[in-house]
């Protein structure tokens, strides 16, 4: 592709991409109030500071959700300035503690970007999986009922051919699948019983725990696998967000002059910064 060619394509895609952001909205503008104007790359700039909503919703769900709001919001902060709001002491007060908020957000955010890299990330998911110890686990569901009658008769139930699902429907006052869960997860009575028995099995009598009394049904059995990256990714990159911060703050401590003073007006005593 000769350069000619190259730099076209660059125009083209960049007068696309404007094209179609103009296109949304009218001409990019999601409202108008009092002459004041809403523009959809505001929404959508609410839409990408949130990750927890832009992965549950998409952009267009979002908008049609919000949009309402931004229009109340700009109404009030209109009435706001007419009142002279941000001219009082409460405001200015408030906006100096905001202002210090953010900043410290956005400078966490940066040290974290710089320090937490997929490259970081990765090599602790290795750790991980090279540390990763195998144990049993089991895949099991229950039927939780008050008394013991009750329990032998479910079993007495199940015997004669009755569904297991269609009995805890019935009688569980707990939810019946458990999933997957190994040894440690549950009561010692109920893991006893529960890993006491083969996968399709259940237990012939009812097992008693602080909770009631637990008909239990073994669907699998298998031996535990280290999750994948993409499940403990979030997990990883808060732990080295958390060292990463550590580190920073301790940086910056170190290099700082503290002096502080008790309600009395006497100084107090520093602890110096550990290295």
């Amino acid at each position: 592709m000769n350069k000619k060619y190259m730099a076209f394509a660059l125009i083209s895609a960049f007068t696309l991409n404007a094209s179609l952001a103009m296109a949304e909205g009218n001409n990019g503008v999601a409202a108008i109030v009092n002459g004041e104007k809403i523009t959809v790359e505001d929404v959508r700039n609410a839409y990408n500071a949130n990750p927890q909503i832009k992965d549950r919703v998409s952009f267009e769900e979002f908008y049609n959700k919000a949009l309402d709001g931004f229009i109340s919001g700009k109404i009030i902060y209109q009435q706001a300035q007419k009142n002279n709001v941000e001219d009082t002491p409460e405001y200015k007060a408030q906006l100096k503690l905001a202002k210090e908020e953010l900043a410290r957000k956005i400078y966490m955010e940066q040290e974290i970007n710089k320090k937490v890299t997929d490259a970081e990330i990765n090599k602790l998911y290795k750790e991980y999986k090279d540390t990763f110890k195998s144990e049993k686990e089991i895949k099991a569901k229950h039927i939780l009922v008050d008394d013991e009658k009750t329990a032998k008769d479910i079993i007495a139930k199940l015997k004669k051919g009755e569904k297991f699902d269609d009995l805890a429907k019935k009688y569980s006052k707990d939810r019946p699948d458990l999933g997957y869960f190994n040894q440690k997860t549950m009561v010692p009575e109920f893991s006893k019983a529960a890993f006491a028995l083969k996968k399709g099995e259940y237990s012939k009598a009812p097992v008693k725990t602080q909770f009631g009394y637990h008909i239990i049904l073994v669907e699998d059995v298998r031996d535990s696998k280290p999750a994948d990256l993409k499940t403990v990714k979030p997990q990883l990159k808060a732990m080295l967000s958390q060292n990463a911060l550590a580190e920073s703050f301790q940086g910056i401590a170190q290099d700082s002059k503290i002096e502080k003073y008790g309600l009395d007006g006497k100084k107090l005593e520093t602890a110096p910064v550990k290295k």
